[in-house]
């Protein structure tokens, strides 16, 4: 029984880091995304707010699949980056729907105008979005068994194997067809 606590508590604590970590992305993507969309509606796309969130939420959306695979995930990855990609920007066409569509409502419905009312519309909708991404990510995009990478790391093995993994003996294979070898040592 405590064999299991401890394999639960392990499972909460990855799933605390990887939370942790996401919050920092989004955070750092959070900032990209409306600091841009801020810009572009007080310049350049005056008057195209919601284009203007598109594209600000795009270029978010580039920084955040490079930290996300490399540092949130990085242990869950996929090894095909071409499907995990599609996959993300998915996800992320998914998340802009959901952070535009919030500021379509509330221009073209609700018959908001002011840059300032639809800019914090447009937080609220990256809020929502942010929510769904998460989720998407965590149990869809990334969602290799952590036991298969091998960069995972010896501190996250120990706290979710309950039994440490039975070592090849000579002259057997690894699940790639390689010879194990072993050192006379051991």
């Amino acid at each position: 029984m405590a064999s299991l606590m401890d394999r639960i508590r392990g499972l909460a604590s990855l799933f605390w880091r990887e939370v942790a970590k996401f919050g920092a992305v989004g955070g750092v993507a959070f900032v990209i995304d409306n600091g841009l969309y801020w810009y572009l509606i007080h310049g350049p796309m005056s008057g195209s707010e919601v284009k203007a969130r598109f594209v600000s939420a795009g270029i978010a959306t580039v920084f955040a699949w490079v930290a996300n695979r490399y540092w949130t995930f990085r242990h869950r990855r996929q090894p095909n980056a071409v499907r995990e990609l599609v996959m993300f920007v998915l996800i992320n066409v998914i998340g802009m729907g959901i952070a535009a569509g919030c500021v379509a409502v509330a221009k073209y419905f609700l018959d908001v105008t002011e840059p300032g009312p639809l800019f914090l519309v447009g937080v609220f909708g990256t809020v929502l979005a942010t929510v769904v991404r998460f989720l998407a990510y965590r149990f869809w995009v990334f969602n290799v068994e952590l036991e298969a990478e091998p960069e995972f790391g010896p501190e996250d093995r120990d706290v979710l194997q309950q039994d440490p993994a039975p070592t090849p003996g000579p002259g057997s294979t690894t699940s790639e067809g390689e010879q194990v070898r072993h050192s006379p040592a051991g």
